[in-house]
């Protein structure tokens, strides 16, 4: 039975039991030492107050239903990690949950947890609740959140907004058996969502993404051989992929110049999303990696969606069909297309054809001009969209 750290100092007060303890801490250095001394199911108060310097930690693990958890002591007045090179990042962790947290102002990336570069060592059971991330980079490929070689997590009511400008509000390199659910990104970078480097098993569900660059969800990629996790070696010969297995389920996207771009993706399924003025595409279907064993871009299956449109920068019939993939393995199905400046222009261009489309038909939304993307009850679009995602 471990016994709690002793009070010695106004940096670090434990608040009970011998089996687990709680820590309020009040300043930088009380919380590095609370964070470096706590054991499975101990909880870190973190008191209101801005917390400066860079916060790293390495093998902080908790035990399984044991998590070591860092919370705020007040939610309604979270601590803020403010201005660092990374806010705060902890390196081949487990059982570990962050909640009600802000961090803000970090010149590379503002929370970083990752796999200390041991790919069959991943960090596991990450679980980042009501975490607000802001103004990352500002310039460069800098990221909200980043995540390397991390299985088996949850990312959960978070906010992202105003990350690198060539980076990424959450970046997945080799990261496995992920969900993301009902977060937001806001005014970013490149993209919002990046999942590659042999990721899997990723589902990103009832997010909003508001103006997030050039592909709001950037599914795959290109990866540098050393980052894949697992490493390349230990893949099928010929069935390599950058991500395998996506699933995008009940999600807004709300401007930007594509919402969902399905790069060197074995398998991705794209459903009862709401997608409104993108300026040029709403699907990218694309091949950047083609090392040998790589498999093209292949599987999707693309349905129930509402897509809401305006003509100016309308591209390629709103599906970027690039080389080297097989495009004609997706599956379309049962998608609203509406282009509202030009009704009779509505009907996308698809590398297959489309069963039970709607095209040309206003959704009637209930308040576009305000954000409210749902429909109204007389709506053709009562059963695609995002608000028609069924409850779990």
């Amino acid at each position: 039975m471990r016994t709690p750290i002793l009070a010695l100092s106004l940096f670090l007060v434990p608040l009970g039991g011998a089996s687990a303890a709680d820590y309020r801490v009040s300043d930088a250095e009380g919380f590095r030492r609370a964070v470096r001394s706590a054991g499975p199911g101990d909880r870190i108060l973190v008191a209101a107050g801005n917390y400066r310097g860079n916060f790293y930690f390495k093998n902080i693990h908790g035990a399984a239903g044991k998590p070591i958890a860092i919370v705020a002591a007040n939610p309604d007045r979270p601590p803020r990690f403010i201005g660092a090179t990374i806010g705060l990042q902890f390196t081949g962790t487990s059982h570990l949950e962050l909640s009600d947290l802000v961090i803000t102002g970090a010149k590379e990336n503002g929370l970083n947890i990752d796999d200390a570069g041991i790919p069959n060592k991943p960090a596991h059971h990450i679980t980042l609740r009501n975490l607000k991330i802001s103004d990352i980079g500002p310039k460069g490929n800098h990221d909200g959140i980043k995540l390397s070689g991390v299985d088996d997590f949850t990312v959960v009511d978070c906010h992202v907004e105003r990350w690198g400008s060539s980076g990424s509000a959450i970046d997945m390199v080799g990261c496995h058996k992920g969900v993301i659910r009902r977060c937001q990104f806001q005014h970013g970078g490149s993209n919002a969502v990046q999942a590659k480097g042999g990721s899997s098993e990723i589902a990103i569900v009832r997010c909003r993404f508001e103006d997030c660059g050039e592909r709001a969800i950037n599914a795959g990629g290109r990866t540098d051989a050393s980052s894949f996790r697992p490493p390349l070696k230990s893949m099928p010969a010929n069935a390599k992929y950058e991500l395998k297995n996506l699933r995008v389920e009940g999600c807004t996207f709300v401007g930007g110049e594509a919402a969902i771009a399905l790069v060197g993706v074995d398998g991705a399924t794209i459903r009862c999303n709401t997608i409104y003025h993108p300026a040029n595409y709403a699907f990218r279907i694309l091949q950047e990696n083609t090392d040998a064993g790589f498999v093209p871009c292949r599987n999707g299956v693309i349905e129930n969606n509402i897509i809401a449109f305006r003509s100016e920068k309308w591209s390629d019939g709103g599906v970027n069909i690039g080389p080297s993939t097989a495009a004609d393995t997706f599956k379309f199905a049962g998608n609203l297309w509406y282009c509202e400046d030009r009704p009779k222009d509505s009907a996308p261009k698809l590398p297959v054809k489309e069963k039970d489309a709607i095209v040309g038909v206003d959704p009637r939304f209930r308040d576009a001009a305000k954000g409210d993307l749902r429909v109204k009850q007389d709506s053709p679009a009562a059963s695609r969209g995002a608000h028609a995602l069924p409850q779990p």
